[in-house]
């Protein structure tokens, strides 16, 4: 890229978004980090280094992302990684559906709003990257993971999303893929042998993909998978 480019990242004050938020600075991105908690978020930012914004955004608020457009303006790359895991070790015929509501509160709909709010700027700029942190537990083609149902169909759902706005989207400069960065050990799964740290260069390098990149597509790394 020839000039910096300005991502924000969802969820990014602790685990794998405060990773990615680190990977991106790394390699030379403005980054803004944003969390529901204005300490968090600053506190974040801080340890990240010179240049990194904090910005307070809830994914479940429509006023909270409206105030976040406003204050952070246009972006560059979105990195939609905030998300709750609150079903695990239930069924699709047990599971709290008020659980499973405030699942698809943050993983589905509050990755719509967010993407929303800023893609609009990208396709006018002529040049977006957007990726939703997913997950194979929401895959068809691994067959969806029932002891964690609420969470796994609100990953379809995230999938079934990034399909349409790559589609509602190509051709005009932005790429928007989903990155399945498989199992990684953050407070959501304290025991998984990946580190935040391996998962977020996964998430980088689709945030840097180059024009003319793959779009629509679920992916780690160089590795595409079926949805």
């Amino acid at each position: 890229m020839t000039e910096q480019r300005t991502a924000l990242i969802t969820g990014a004050n602790r685990g794998l978004g405060r990773a990615v938020a680190v990977e991106l600075h790394d390699r030379g991105l403005r980054v803004v980090v944003t969390a529901r908690d204005a300490a968090a978020a600053e506190e974040s930012a801080a340890c990240l280094g010179v240049g990194v914004r904090a910005c307070v955004l809830d994914v479940t608020d429509p006023e909270s992302v409206k105030r976040a457009r406003e204050e952070i303006g246009p972006v560059d790359a979105l990195v939609s990684n905030a998300g709750v895991l609150l079903d695990i070790g239930s069924d699709p015929l047990s599971v709290p559906l008020d659980v499973v509501e405030r699942t698809f509160a943050v993983n589905f709909v509050g990755a719509w709003r967010v993407a929303q709010a800023f893609v609009p700027d990208m396709v006018r700029a002529g040049w977006g990257r957007v990726v939703f942190v997913s997950s194979g537990t929401g895959s068809f083609h691994n067959g969806l993971f029932t002891g964690s149902p609420g969470y796994s169909v609100s990953k379809t759902a995230l999938n079934g999303l990034t399909q349409m706005l790559a589609a509602q989207t190509k051709d005009t400069g932005v790429l928007v893929n989903a990155v399945n960065p498989g199992p990684t050990r953050t407070r959501m799964m304290p025991d998984a042998a990946r580190t935040a740290d391996e998962a977020a260069r996964d998430i980088a390098d689709a945030v840097l993909l180059p024009d003319g990149g793959p779009t629509g597509t679920f992916r780690r790394a160089e590795l595409v998978f079926d949805w």
